[in-house]
């Protein structure tokens, strides 16, 4: 059943603030608002959708953040907690080639969307690795349903949690303790093979040898599921879920700065936004984690100091550029990611070295080439990432830099002039991250999906000293990503939800 929308405010109705509109916030509004209560959503800028927010120029619509769809099954789960799904908000659309890999000018390896291509395509690379694809995937299958099902939407308060027998059994099957570079090294052989089973590692978490072999059910998700593509853009998904959560009678506040959280017997009593005192029942902390612990809080309500998140492992920030093309760029697939240098090295010096890479590995979406609505006739909508360490110092210069050694790398591959066409260009990095989202150092994702920072070992979503506070989105349960975000919203609100309806 669809919510009608609903503006009354009962006199037994709890009120609930929630910092920051990403998609953890709003999956965590509409849960709360669904469930009986008046809830406000407080955003900082002037647009909702966080890290997804998107913004239009000459003609071209850029999504600012997420560009991946993967895992539909959590957005359809979700829509359903609504009576809805997803072709009520937007055509997905299955991307054929899923992706490409750029290995030099004259390789690239496009990966079908079809799974037993993607089967023949390995084998023609390494001999036997076809079979074993599909042995890995197939793990990588049953991970997903473990890691993906009972696992992901439990709050993670306490390792009670995974005691049961079934789930214990099934944390040792998920290999939850082994090395996902030991892992895949077992299956393939060839540095190309390796580079495309490992890139969401690098591009989302930590370094392969670092990072648990649970995590190959992201595999599962980019080939066996598919790479989908939402008609319109990210965007689109950002406007469904600000949809779903109007419906339900939310309230979004943009340009409403959150400026601290009154205490008041161990409780937030009150926030300050603006320069206004607003009272309040319980609050969902979607922004980032950090600074909300360190900026919002007084001190002796934090439950984590400044020591605590020097000492954990971020995932990458990133350089990024936007750009508008005044022609159509033939060799562009819509997702591209150019391996032609050392991923080694790059991973290295993003989370060991921490400094701006020396030959970096970088990704090129180009969303024009499956949807004419983002750019003008004849032109292409390009997005550019290099991933970087966190807390680097950027300069114009810099930026500069990186941004001619990209290009001059991306018309090689292209085998034409593309600087000279660009008649909008837009950077964005580590500051921005910090100064539109409080990004501590500027992540870009959260934090790394290594062993001692997943499930229980994350930032707690419930505040250890404040009884009316939980978090959400990326750096806490489950992790970085759309659809963990989404699953921490929705398991943040039933917790809070758990905590009102104890109360006298």
């Amino acid at each position: 059943m669809s919510q009608g929308k609903s503006n009354v405010i009962h006199k037994d109705q709890s009120k609930i603030a929630v910092i920051g509109s990403g998609f953890a916030g709003m999956a965590a509004s509409a849960v709360l608002a669904k469930n009986g209560s008046d809830v406000t959503i407080f955003e900082k800028n002037a647009t909702i959708g966080g890290r997804a927010r998107s913004f239009e120029s000459q003609g071209f619509v850029f999504d600012m953040g997420p560009s991946w769809y993967w895992m539909p099954d959590v957005y359809e789960s979700y829509f359903n907690l609504f009576g809805k799904t997803t072709s009520d908000f937007y055509d997905l659309k299955k991307l054929d080639p899923g992706f490409a890999v750029v290995f030099g000018q004259n390789e690239v390896i496009d990966i079908p969307a079809d799974f037993d291509s993607i089967c023949s395509l390995f084998e023609s690379i390494e001999t036997g690795s076809g079979s074993k694809l599909r042995k890995f995937i197939e793990e990588g299958e049953f991970k997903y349903r473990v890691g993906m099902g009972d696992m992901v939407y439990k709050p993670s308060h306490s390792i009670t949690e995974f005691l049961d027998l079934k789930l214990f059994r099934d944390a040792l099957k998920i290999q939850l303790f082994s090395s996902f570079s030991d892992h895949v090294r077992k299956y393939f052989k060839d540095p190309r093979l390796l580079a495309i089973i490992e890139f969401p590692v690098l591009f989302l978490g930590a370094m392969p040898k670092d990072t648990p072999a649970l995590y190959s059910l992201m595999n599962f998700a980019g080939l066996k599921q598919g790479t989908f593509y939402p008609m319109g853009g990210f965007g689109k998904v950002a406007d469904a879920f600000r949809k779903i959560s109007e419906d339900c009678g939310v309230r979004f506040q943009t340009s409403n700065r959150v400026e601290s959280l009154e205490i008041s017997s161990g409780a937030i009593s009150h926030i300050h936004v603006n320069g206004e005192t607003i009272a309040t029942d319980g609050v969902i902390g979607s922004a980032d984690y950090e600074h909300i612990e360190n900026s919002l809080l007084p001190e002796s309500f934090r439950s984590y100091d400044k020591d605590y998140w020097e000492s954990r492992t971020f995932a990458p920030s990133c350089l990024l550029f936007y750009l508008g093309v005044s022609k159509k760029i033939d060799k562009l697939r819509h997702h591209n990611l150019f391996f032609d240098e050392d991923f080694e090295q790059h991973a290295v010096e993003i989370y060991k070295q921490k400094k701006w890479p020396t030959n970096p590995l970088f990704y090129v979406c180009c969303p024009s080439k499956t949807d004419p609505s983002v750019a003008p006739e004849g032109s292409e909508n390009i997005f550019v990432l290099m991933p970087i360490a966190i807390g680097l110092s950027e300069t114009e210069e810099i930026k500069e830099e990186y941004y001619d050694t990209l290009m001059a790398r991306l018309e090689k591959f292209a085998g034409e002039d593309i600087r000279s066409h660009v008649v909008y260009k837009r950077s964005y990095s580590v500051s921005n991250f910090v100064n539109d989202y409080n990004a501590y150092k500027g992540n870009a994702y959260g934090l790394a999906n290594t062993l001692m920072q997943t499930a229980v070992f994350k930032p707690k979503m419930r505040s250890k000293k404040v009884d009316n506070l939980y978090y959400a989105g990326q750096l806490t349960v489950p992790g970085p990503g759309v659809p963990p975000s989404i699953i921490s919203g929705r398991i943040a609100a039933h917790e809070l939800i758990k905590f009102l309806n104890k109360k006298p």
